[in-house]
C-alpha cells in the first residue's frame, strides 16, 4: 500500500506548513537582537517575544484540538495554517513591542494543532507498521526549516529589516493552506468525533507520561542549543561563517535524525527507539559541554544535537498507540510538551550561567535533564507493563 500521487502532494503541502512553522519559531530566536534594538527594548524583554510564542503553543494545543474535533481534517488543517500565516504577517507589519508579543502568542495557538493532526493525517495514509514514515514526512518540514528557512529569514531580517523574518513564513503558511485545500482528499470529519472526549487524553496516564518524557527529555536539547552561539562567541573566537554553519549543521542533523528515528522505530518499536535516542541525546549533550572552547568541535556537537531531535518520532508514534479516541489532542499536546521543554531547558541553563558556573554548565544541565527524561521513560514503560497495554510494540520486520 502506498499513498496516491495526489496524497503525496498533499503530504508535501503539510510539510510546507511545517516548514513555515519551523522557520518562524527558530528565526524569532535568531532575530532577537535586531527587533530588540529597533523597538528600543532590552534583550531580556525581547526574550518575552519567544516565551509568548511557546505559551501560545501550550495553550493552543488543547483548545484547537477541542474546537477542531468535528471538522474534516482537510479544512481544519488549512484553517490552522492560514491563521498562522496571518498572525505572522501581522507581527511583521503592526508597530510596537506589545503588539509583537501579542501576535507571537496568537501565532503559537495553531502550532500544536496543525503539526499534531498533520502527522496523524500522513501516518494514516500508510500501513500501520510504516506509520513512523508518515510522521517523519511532515516532521522533515520542521528540520529542513533549520537548514534553509531559518538562515534565509535571518538574511532577510539582517539585510532588509527583522520584520521580513516574520513575513517570509507568513507567506509560506498561507501558500500551504491554499495547497492543502486544493490537494488533500475531501473526506468527512473523523467518525464519532466528540470534542469533549479529546479531554480524556489529559486524564490518561499513558498519554501524560509520554508527554512528560518529551517535556523533560527535550529540555536538555534546548538548554544547549539556546546558548550555543553565545558560548561559541564567548569562548572559541570562531570565524564569521562558523555560527551560521553551526545552525545549519543542527538542521542537517535534525533532518537525518528524523529519517533514522523512523527506521529505529520500525525496527525496534517505540520503546526501543526512545531508549536508544534518549541515551544518545545524553551522550551528545555531554560532548557539547566538553567541546566548549573549540569552535570546530562545537560545530560537530551542533550536528550531533540535531541527530538526537529525532526522538519526537517514537514519542509521537507511541502517543498514537495509547491516545484512543483522543488522537488529535494527544498529537497536539506532544508539540506543547516540546515547547514546554523549550522554556524549561534554557531557563535552567540560564540559572546555571547566572550562578557563575561557566558556559559548559548548559551541557551539564542538559545531561541532567536527559537523565530525568530517562527516568520518565522508565515510569512510562512501567505503567504500560502494569496496564498490559501494548507493551511489546515491536512490529514484524518488513
Amino acid at each position: 500500500m502506498s499513498p496516491q500521487p495526489n496524497l503525496k502532494l498533499a503530504i508535501l503541502a503539510l510539510g510546507l506548513g511545517a516548514f513555515a512553522i519551523g522557520t518562524s519559531e527558530f528565526a524569532a530566536m535568531g532575530l532577537l537582537p535586531w527587533y530588540a534594538s529597533d523597538l528600543g527594548i532590552t534583550e531580556p524583554q525581547a526574550g518575552h517575544v519567544v516565551s509568548a510564542y511557546a505559551l501560545g503553543v501550550v495553550v493552543g494545543a488543547p483548545v484547537t484540538s477541542i474546537l477542531g474535533a468535528r471538522l474534516p481534517r482537510r479544512r481544519y488543517l488549512a484553517a490552522l495554517i492560514a491563521v498562522y500565516g496571518a498572525m505572522n504577517l501581522l507581527a511583521a507589519v503592526l508597530p510596537g513591542y506589545g503588539t509583537l508579543v501579542g501576535m507571537r502568542f496568537l501565532a503559537g495557538l495553531p502550532h500544536g494543532g496543525f503539526l499534531g493532526v498533520a502527522m496523524l493525517f500522513a501516518a494514516d495514509a500508510l500501513p500501520r507498521e510504516q506509520r513512523a514514515k508518515g510522521v517523519t514526512q511532515v516532521l522533515l518540514g520542521l528540520t529542513i526549516a533549520n537548514i534553509a528557512g531559518v538562515p534565509l529569514a535571518g538574511i532577510l531580517g539582517q539585510g532588509f529589516g527583522w520584520r521580513w523574518g516574520f513575513a517570509l513564513p507568513g507567506v509560506l503558511a498561507l501558500l500551504a493552506g491554499w495547497l492543502i485545500l486544493r490537494l488533500a482528499p475531501r473526506v468527512g470529519a473523523p467518525k464519532d468525533a466528540r470534542p469533549l472526549a479529546e479531554l480524556r487524553a489529559l486524564r490518561n496516564p499513558a498519554v501524560m507520561l509520554i508527554l512528560l518524557v518529551g517535556a523533560i527529555g527535550f529540555g536538555g536539547l534546548f538548554a544547549v542549543y539556546s546558548y550555543l552561539s553565545a558560548a561559541m562567541l564567548a569562548t572559541a573566537q570562531p570565524p564569521g561563517w562558523a555560527i551560521p554553519a553551526a545552525l545549519s549543521a543542527f538542521g542537517i542533523g535534525g533532518t537525518l535524525g528524523s529519517i533514522l528515528a523512523a527506521r529505529l522505530t520500525i525496527r525496534h518499536g517505540t520503546w526501543g527507539a526512545a531508549l536508544r535516542l534518549m541515551l544518545f541525546m545524553a551522550v551528545t549533550q555531554g560532548f557539547a559541554a566538553w567541546a566548549v572552547g573549540n569552535w570546530g568541535l562545537m560545530l560537530v556537537s551542533s550536528f550531533l544535537l540535531g541527530l538526537g531531535s529525532g526522538m519526537v518520532v517514537p514519542l509521537q508514534t507511541r502517543l498514537m498507540d495509547v491516545a484512543g479516541e483522543a488522537q488529535s489532542m494527544a498529537a497536539a499536546m506532544n508539540h506543547a510538551a516540546f515547547n514546554a521543554a523549550n522554556a524549561l531547558g534554557p531557563w535552567l541553563a540560564g540559572l546555571a550561567l547566572a550562578a557563575g558556573w561557566g558556559w559548559r554548565s548548559s551541557g551539564l544541565v542538559a545531561v541532567a535533564l536527559s537523565g530525568a527524561g530517562l527516568l520518565a521513560l522508565g515510569l512510562a514503560w512501567r505503567q504500560a507493563r502494569l496496564s498490559g497495554y501494548q507493551l511489546h510494540d515491536r512490529p514484524a520486520r518488513v
